[in-house]
């Protein structure tokens, strides 16, 4: 165990989080999994994966998790992959301030605490790194999930911020924005959008309409939706080339969707993705 490379990894309940934590794993990490119901605890322990309860809008957890991974690995905490999240859809003026404060709670203050957590253990051994699995949303921004795009618009202002204060340190930290990954995501921000938002009696009702058939399944198919391997091939590179990117752009859309940003006057592209759904 003691000379096991060490991680944590958040949101392993399913999708992304689950198929890393595995892959992790099998590659020979040590793995710290989280997850927020006690159901999902079993799944992942009986692969040999240790598993905690957190919750990224209760900070006690966050302590509680960050504790009990140093004692059981001597203080060692070698990467951090923060992925756990969910998607608010809706209206910027559909969104009550109370939505789009649980909104960041989950999606960044939370992570932004957990991060400062396990900074101090790397900085002691004078390594570490940190992903942030952000989201091509994070760069690009696309109509009724205005509050998902500010929660990963923050979330990439930050990290960066974090990657040049930590220059020299020997932590490194890389963000990987993913386009759409086939997991459980859509079916989450579907209730999250029944649960929050006056569909009926909005002014973009008709758009909701759509947006529902997005969500539930019933519209058209996504063609370059990838699995959550493709993740996983960024976050080995980010975890142990010597020279980890900023950024790792994940399926054809989010490659696209940077690179027609770079190229196109602002109020084209922003026309552009108006039409884009």
């Amino acid at each position: 165990m003691a000379g096991e490379r060490t991680i944590v990894v958040t949101g392993c309940s399913s999708g992304i989080g689950a198929h890393c934590a595995r892959a992790l794993k099998a590659d020979g990490w040590r793995v710290f999994a989280t997850v927020r119901k006690p159901d999902d605890l079993s799944g992942l322990e009986a692969e040999g994966i240790e598993a905690f309860l957190m919750d990224y809008a209760r900070t006690e957890t966050i302590s509680d998790l960050v504790g009990a991974v140093l004692e059981r690995s001597g203080g060692r905490i070698d990467a951090l992959f923060n992925n756990g999240a969910y998607g608010q859809p809706g209206a910027v003026e559909d969104l009550s301030t109370a939505t789009l404060r649980a909104q960041f709670e989950a999606n960044f203050f939370g992570w932004h605490e957990l991060t400062r957590q396990v900074i101090p253990p790397m900085r002691k051994r004078g390594q570490g790194r940190i992903v942030q699995c952000s989201s091509i949303l994070g760069v690009v921004p696309y109509r009724y999930r205005g509050a998902y795009t500010a929660s990963k618009f923050a979330l990439e202002g930050l990290s960066i911020t974090l990657r040049m204060e930590l220059q020299g340190s020997g932590i490194h930290v890389s963000l990987i924005e993913p386009g759409p990954i086939a997991t459980r995501f859509t079916a989450n921000a579907l209730a999250k959008i029944k649960e929050h938002i006056d569909l009926e009696n909005s002014p973009h009702a008709v758009d909701y309409i759509r947006q529902l058939a997005r969500l539930d399944g019933s519209g058209p198919v996504n063609r370059h939706k990838l699995g959550p391997e493709a993740v996983y091939s960024v976050l080995k590179h980010a975890l142990n080339s010597k020279n980890p990117r900023p950024h790792y752009p994940v399926t054809t859309p989010a490659k696209q969707g940077m690179f027609l940003k770079r190229l196109l006057p602002a109020d084209l592209f922003y026309r552009l993705m108006r039409w884009m759904d």
